[in-house]
């Protein structure tokens, strides 16, 4: 019994020693050939005051002249930035990307946020201010605005609120029914593992709208190539290590990224998405609107994305279906969505 106590304190001491190392929470620069900081890029993780609340963002570019590009992540919140380690989606070589943590969501997690303030309403306000904050700071009349998965949700209300803001809206897995989308979800999972009769057994036994689907729900659509990305098929390996072993968070910003999860879902914030059907709230945008979404996609649904689409009033619109992604189309195939964004801002 004390070998085996001497063991387990050696392991979490290990397993300590290496969070510290992989958690120095600096912000890593661009630079040249010779390692030189480039001249006027920037490489930023700052909090700034929006309605009320400190917040977080990292903000990376290599000129600071290119137009802004606000990303407002998915979840609820689960901040994005940490992917670009083992996905780039080198979104900095046209932007400057602003990578902001939402209310109560990773560098923006505080214990003093109220619950009460954990709405659809505040959360599409605080995303107007945000990019309101961007364009004085980087002294420029409108700015991009790139929204993923849950951020759909928010984003596309922002800029049917505020259009004078935008040049354009561009969502990534766009929400539409989270509802009808998450039984697609599921009855996809029963045909893809018809062959699978460990997992076809759970999910029969757990079916959708229960507390024991929620349970296996990540790491089913994970292993069936439906998830974050096509290829990541661990939950444990794709999104935990490599937020833990991301070297520009410091450990307490990554223990906020897991307790500001957990705050968003258990907020009303969850519920109202949950419930919600975009196709009833935003029938119109007086911005070009462009939609990227992945062939296997089931997350968020990219058939209902498609004629969610169609049905928007807008000047101009344009649907892309990225044939080798899944969830997540900008990390997947990061070429491909560069050279429709440099179309864009021509």
């Amino acid at each position: 019994m004390l070998l085996f106590f001497i063991l387990l304190l050696s392991l979490i001491g290990i397993v300590t020693i290496l969070l510290m190392v992989f958690s120095c929470g600096k912000m890593l620069p661009f630079t040249d050939a010779s390692g030189q900081v480039l001249p006027g890029s920037l490489s930023e993780k700052s909090w700034v005051p929006i309605n009320g609340m400190e917040m977080g963002m990292i903000i990376k570019t290599r000129d600071q002249t290119r137009p802004v590009l606000l990303f407002v992540h998915g979840g609820p919140g689960m901040p994005e930035y940490w992917l670009n380690e083992n996905h780039p989606s080198h979104l900095d070589e046209l932007f400057t990307v602003v990578w902001w943590d939402q209310r109560g969501a990773g560098l923006s997690y505080s214990a003093e946020i109220p619950p009460e303030s954990m709405t659809t309403a505040q959360m599409v306000a605080d995303t107007i201010s945000v990019a309101q904050y961007l364009c004085q700071r980087f002294r420029q009349d409108k700015i991009y605005l790139m929204a993923h998965s849950f951020g759909t949700y928010l984003g596309i209300q922002a800029v049917a609120r505020a259009p004078e803001l935008f040049h354009a809206y561009i969502g990534v897995a766009q929400s539409v029914n989270l509802d009808l989308s998450e039984q697609f979800a599921y009855e996809f999972m029963l045909d893809f593992y018809a062959d699978d009769k460990k997992n076809r057994a759970q999910l029969i036994k757990a079916p959708y709208g229960t507390a024991a689907y929620e349970r296996i729900r990540d790491r089913v659509m994970h292993e069936a190539g439906i998830g974050t990305t096509h290829k990541m098929y661990s939950v444990i390996s794709g999104i935990f290590l490599a937020v833990m072993k991301h070297r520009e968070y410091m450990l307490k910003e990554k223990f906020h990224i897991w307790q500001g999860k957990s705050f968003s879902k258990n907020s009303v914030l969850n519920d109202e998405f949950r419930q919600a059907n975009l196709s009833d709230l935003v029938t119109k945008l007086n911005i070009p609107v462009l939609f990227f979404t992945g062939a296997y996609d089931y997350t968020v649904n990219h058939h209902l994305s498609e004629v969610y689409l169609d049905e928007i009033q807008a000047p101009e619109k344009h649907f892309y279906l990225f044939e080798d992604s899944a969830h997540s189309p900008i990390f997947e195939e990061p070429d491909a969505v560069l050279a429709i964004l440099r179309d864009l801002i021509a």
